[in-house]
């Protein structure tokens, strides 16, 4: 089976920026996997390590593709990855997560710096 080709790529960190906490990936990975059973998705989860200016952290790398087992719109898997993203931000304490489509990059913020 062949689709149309579609990509969205989540980064996020796991370093609580208020406490310093760093968050175990297996909270990205839990959520990614009860996120993917409720609507019928696949990701990837690729951890990471962001560096800075004055700092660093490690994070990761979700991955959404126009799997050919759930083919959908390019529309419809942008708005997968943003409800995703926002769930991965919440979750991980994080300020601001980056979300890459092929033709722009959208940053969430929760309203901090």
């Amino acid at each position: 089976m062949k689709v149309n080709t579609y990509t969205a790529t989540i980064y996020v960190g796991l370093k609580n920026r208020d406490t310093g906490v760093i968050h175990d990936i297996g909270l990205i990975e839990g959520i990614c996997q009860k996120y993917c059973d409720e609507i019928g998705l696949c990701v990837t989860v690729t951890p990471t390590k962001f560096i800075y200016k004055d700092g660093n952290e490690p994070g990761a790398a979700i991955g959404l593709i126009n799997y050919p087992r759930f083919p959908d719109e390019p529309e419809n898997i942008k708005d997968k990855a943003l409800n995703l993203a926002k769930l991965l931000m919440i979750a991980c304490q994080q300020y601001k997560v980056s979300v890459l489509f092929p033709d722009k990059t959208e940053m969430l913020s929760n309203g901090r710096n």
